[in-house]
């Protein structure tokens, strides 16, 4: 297999772009290993294919507090190389932290970079770090991006060890399927390094520098499928085993030893998930360096997206429950809140009641005076009811304890309500990929609380966007007047609505169902204005919760149905 050039000089920060600080005789112009020193200046990029520039103009000559546009602050410069700058500055207007690069108009790949920076922004995808401007004024080119603060580097979490099974599952799960979305519009990162991918405090995974970072450096592939793949292939990798799986060491990670090939993960460190391991063989190995084993290689991110999608989910680690401290019993006296009394226990303290207050003449004959008139009051209200009721009888009126003809279900009590018993559910999905979770679907009605049924998890509490809900089907047998629906969750609050409908088929989409009621929180009562006759319940989730795993997912763990 042939070796690979990688970076080695990446300690990226909140840029994307290497830091200001390194060496010039360690970073190439496209940003790539150091291996590429000794060869002579017009090889090309073993991973790009780009020919590297014989000489490019200086970068912008701009210092802090410069604006741009009237509202691109300047704070720091964190890159200046090859022509170019990146800089974090502050939107002025809006009053929120951005990143811009800069480059000259006449720098050779400014109309490159306006056009990478363009087409990315129209992507409008939350899973990239989105542009937010890319404007030519005067002799500049520059380009507004988010700023992530609250973000971290995936070179930041390899600096602290190799990632937990789930996390790097997550990690390929996202970065696949997001790389398989642009691929799907035409566009292409070819710079997928550590640095270019950031994990935010929900657990969500974003990617930045979409075909700018490219442009920025002029890197092209003939096969930019292929080399995306490959670079996903290298994060789980890195993920797995916090070593890069070339030759070389880049981005604070060691190589592989001289002249011993790529070798899978498993085999690099013990206890790999062995079905990972398998991934990233699949990823990276896409010259027939894995003619010899049976995995076909993922030459696709969509090709990628689907082989994670196939493997067995693989779920996080049970959280660890510190026992709390044994209770200690307190005294609560005056002058000692919170404080052990000095007094034994078994003494008590003598509780000294004080005397009545000495009640006036005055005061007595006032209170019999008012019990005399509440007598009387009482007297007069029964003589002229027992009055009425003896003139009704006299006149054949109907006493308000008789019933007349057809008035009966009127003056009777509210009838209790029933459980309903559900025969049967299903998970419904038609705006997804057809299927959530179905062998779970019965623990919905079981009567244990203790099982659940869940979605699948989802970066943002909207399903990332994908689609406006899922949910459960209850099959009632035949259609029945139905009064309450009550739904307890697990995991946090969660929004939801009661469709039903009386057809003796389930509907193909929600639309097909009627709304009855609606509310969110762990345990709903979802109780139409008035009862609703219906042989299918369809309980749809319209907001999860954030889940332990940094993924929004619901929970049900019980449903039950009354008339």
């Amino acid at each position: 297999m042939a070796e690979r050039s990688t970076a080695a000089v990446d300690v990226a920060d909140n840029s994307g772009d290497e830091p200001l600080t390194a060496k010039a005789d360690a970073a190439t112009t496209d940003g790539t290993a150091q291996a590429e020193d000794a060869e002579s200046a017009s090889s090309k990029d073993a991973r790009s294919g780009q020919d590297r520039p014989a000489a490019v103009p200086a970068s912008p000559d701009l210092h802090s507090g410069h604006k741009l546009a009237g509202r691109y602050r300047l704070e720091e410069c964190v890159t200046r190389l090859d022509g170019f700058s990146s800089w974090r500055a502050v939107d002025e207007k809006l009053r929120r932290a951005v990143g811009v690069h800069l480059l000259t108009a006449d720098h050779p790949r400014a109309r490159s970079v306006l056009a990478a920076a363009r087409s990315s922004a129209l992507l409008g995808d939350p899973r990239f770090v989105q542009v937010l401007d890319a404007v030519e004024e005067g002799d500049l080119v520059y380009v507004v991006h988010e700023w992530l603060p609250d973000a971290t580097e995936l070179t930041a979490l390899l600096a602290a060890g190799p990632l937990e099974a789930h996390d790097a599952y997550q990690l390929v799960s996202q970065i696949s399927q997001a790389m398989a979305a642009a691929h799907r519009e035409g566009l292409a990162h070819l710079r997928l390094t550590p640095g270019a991918v950031l994990r935010s405090s929900t657990g969500q995974y974003r990617i930045r520098g979409l075909a700018v970072n490219a442009a920025l450096r002029g890197i092209t592939a003939d096969q930019p499928l292929r080399t995306d793949t490959e670079a996903i292939g290298a994060l789980l990798y890195a993920a797995l085993t916090r070593r890069w799986p070339y030759e070389s060491d880049a981005y604070g990670l060691s190589g592989l030893p001289k002249d011993l090939g790529l070798i899978p993960p498993d085999q690099v460190r013990a206890g790999v998930h062995r079905g990972l391991s398998e991934l990233a063989m699949r990823a990276l190995a896409n010259d027939g360096a894995t003619a010899s084993r049976q995995e076909q290689p993922c030459t696709t991110p969509d090709e990628l997206a689907k082989a994670v999608a196939a493997m067995p989910r693989i779920l996080p680690p049970e959280p660890a429950f510190t026992a709390p401290p044994e209770y200690q019993r307190t005294t609560y006296q005056q002058g000692t809140y919170g404080r052990p009394s000095a007094r034994p226990a078994s003494v008590t303290q003598p509780v000294i009641i004080p005397p009545p207050p000495l009640q006036s003449r005055t005061g007595k004959a006032l209170k019999w005076a008012v019990s005399a008139l509440l007598i009387a009051a009482l007297g007069l209200g029964s003589w002229q009811l027992a009055e009425t009721v003896l003139n009704r009888k006299d006149s054949g009126e109907p006493t308000p304890t008789q019933t007349t003809d057809g008035g009966g279900d009127d003056n009777k009590a509210a009838e209790p309500s029933k459980p309903i018993t559900v025969v049967g559910a299903q998970d419904y999905d038609p705006l997804g990929d057809g299927s959530e979770k179905p062998g779970s679907t019965k623990n919905v009605y079981d009567g244990d609380t203790s099982s659940f049924w869940t979605t699948d998890g989802y970066y943002s509490a909207d399903f990332g966007r994908l689609k406006e809900g899922v949910g459960v089907v209850l099959d009632l047998g035949k259609v029945q007047q139905v009064g309450n629906v009550d739904v307890s969750f697990l995991g946090g609050n969660t929004s939801v609505e009661l469709r039903t409908t009386e057809d003796s088929s389930l509907p193909q989409l929600p639309g097909g169902f009627t709304k009855a009621a609606g509310g969110s929180g762990t345990k709903v009562s979802l109780k139409p204005d008035k009862p609703v006759q219906a042989r299918y319940l369809l309980v749809w989730l319209t907001e999860l919760p954030l889940g332990d795993d940094g993924n929004y997912r619901g929970k049900i763990s019980d449903i039950k149905v009354t008339s």
